[in-house]
């Protein structure tokens, strides 16, 4: 275990190499914050902080840089979460609510979080998976045509058409709406095919293969939307780090155009808590000089899908974490009240 003073000693480290992008030394330690101690306790303690491989020594230069290790300590142990003032929280608030439909409303939350962060931006949409049924509509477009319309508890909206074997009266369209709409409305989406299997049985013969047919639709949409989708941004703030990547930045940007990769980093949405995964810590060789931020978002306290960053592990981790907790708690919100 570290002494108290030289976790103080690599919070300053950290904080200076963020904040200058220099390698930090010994005097600079000394002048910058109140560490209480001389210039050569500080030397010794940054000698010490180096075996344990909380910071190396880049090159020949005198000063000291955190390394995955020392970073993931900082996060651990070190680093509050820095609340957003009152006039970000209200931007927030404002640039999201003028969202329009689900895809506005990622969009939208994509292009905020890299501005706030000036890092790259991966939003999840929400997965049917883990949605709930907010409504299903049926209308009549021919005697023998329907439209089926879905829309879930996060705002998602799905529509089909469905042929049907026979002509299908209006009341017999208003009583299967009304009994599908009993069964399944705010139920998850991953118990529908058991509450509606027997539901062709409550119609007459005849309309019971346009029932069939209705419910085959349904379920099929959801088999086909079970496939994740994301929405990505902010690419070109990776440009102003350049020197934070040892090589080129080109395996960085080949592995953020892999959306399997992007989901692997973004982690199961079931985790609503804020996750950080520094350099290393990320499984693709191309992202190993980044960290990644990401933290589950939803309506109702239960997360349906996540957001996050990825920047250099050279970040402002409190006001990343800070900055991707708000947009998630106003982007669930607003999936609430949708």
């Amino acid at each position: 275990m570290l002494s108290e003073r030289r976790l103080q000693v690599l919070r300053a480290i950290v904080q200076d190499y963020v904040g200058t992008e220099e390698p930090v030394g010994s005097k600079a330690l000394t002048e910058r914050h109140n560490l209480g101690v001389s210039p050569a306790t500080v030397r010794n303690d940054m000698a010490a902080l180096e075996d344990e491989g909380f910071i190396a020594q880049p090159h020949t230069s005198a000063g000291r840089i955190p390394t995955d290790k020392g970073y993931r300590l900082f996060v651990d142990k070190l680093a509050g979460v820095k609340p957003m003032t009152a006039p970000e929280r209200r931007a927030i608030q404002n640039f999201l609510e003028g969202a329009v439909d689900l895809d506005d409303v990622v969009a939208r939350t994509v292009r905020l979080l890299a501005q706030l962060t000036r890092q790259v931006a991966v939003v999840q949409y929400p997965s049917l998976t883990r949605s709930t049924v907010r409504h299903v509509e049926l209308l009549s477009l021919a005697p023998a045509r329907l439209m089926l319309v879905l829309i879930t508890d996060t705002g998602r909206v799905e529509q089909r058409m469905v042929d049907c074997p026979a002509p299908f009266g209006e009341a017999s369209l208003a009583d299967l709406r009304a009994r599908l709409n009993s069964r399944v409305a705010g139920r998850r989406f991953t118990d529908v095919p058991g509450l509606v299997e027997d539901l062709p049985e409550a119609f007459e013969a005849e309309d019971r293969g346009t029932v069939s047919t209705v419910l085959s639709t349904l379920l099929e949409t959801l088999v086909e939307e079970n496939e994740e989708r994301l929405m990505i941004g902010g690419t070109a703030n990776l440009t102003r780090f350049g020197h934070d990547f040892p090589l080129v930045i080109r395996p960085v940007l080949e592995a953020l155009e892999e959306q399997v990769v992007l989901l692997k980093l973004l982690g199961e949405a079931k985790d609503p808590g804020v996750t950080v995964r520094i350099g290393h810590e990320n499984a693709h060789e191309g992202l190993n000089s980044t960290s990644v931020v990401s933290v589950g978002y939803g309506s109702g306290g239960e997360a349906v899908a996540k957001l996050g960053v990825v920047g250099p592990t050279r970040m402002d981790y409190p006001g990343t974490m800070g900055a991707v907790r708000a947009v998630a708690r106003y982007v669930g919100q607003i999936l609430a009240e949708s």
